[in-house]
């Protein structure tokens, strides 16, 4: 399981822009809280021999998929707090915002007010995604 700003990253498969070369199909974990995106570590070996090549041939973009072939991706994500696979991008966020309430519990009985101030603002921001993700959703079953 890895961690950046605090909140558990969920594994992802996602496209990966290594200067001016786009990876699709790569083996992810990202933070909805701070945008972080890593490859996965298990990966990241081959992702990287992978660009190599892609840079010197000089193509745009890849699909990690065509060369590399992950099979277990089950097995790959065991370790991370949760996987986008099940559900939408706003199951996610409402999973990240129930686990933060949760531990915004624990904050308040232990009297950890720097916790609990870290907390809020994760609230603040995976509730603002959350908005922000309906609202795009809204917007585009109106214009479908």
């Amino acid at each position: 399981m890895s961690f950046c700003c605090g909140a558990g990253m969920i594994g992802s498969i996602g496209s990966v822009r290594h200067y001016k070369t786009l990876v699709h199909n790569v083996p992810i974990m990202f933070c909805p809280v701070c945008d972080r995106i890593e490859v996965h570590p298990a990966i990241e070996g081959e992702y990287e021999i992978l660009v190599e090549y892609a840079q010197g041939d000089r193509a745009p973009e890849v699909d990690f998929a065509d060369f590399v072939s992950v099979d277990n991706t089950s097995e790959l994500f065991e370790n991370c707090t949760m996987t986008d696979e099940a559900g939408s991008f706003a199951d996610v966020l409402k999973q990240q915002i129930d686990i933060s309430l949760d531990l915004l519990g624990v904050a308040k009985e232990l009297k950890d007010d720097d916790w609990r101030e870290a907390l809020m603002l994760r609230l603040k921001r995976l509730s603002d995604r959350l908005k922000q993700y309906n609202r795009r959703k809204e917007m585009s079953k109106r214009s479908a």
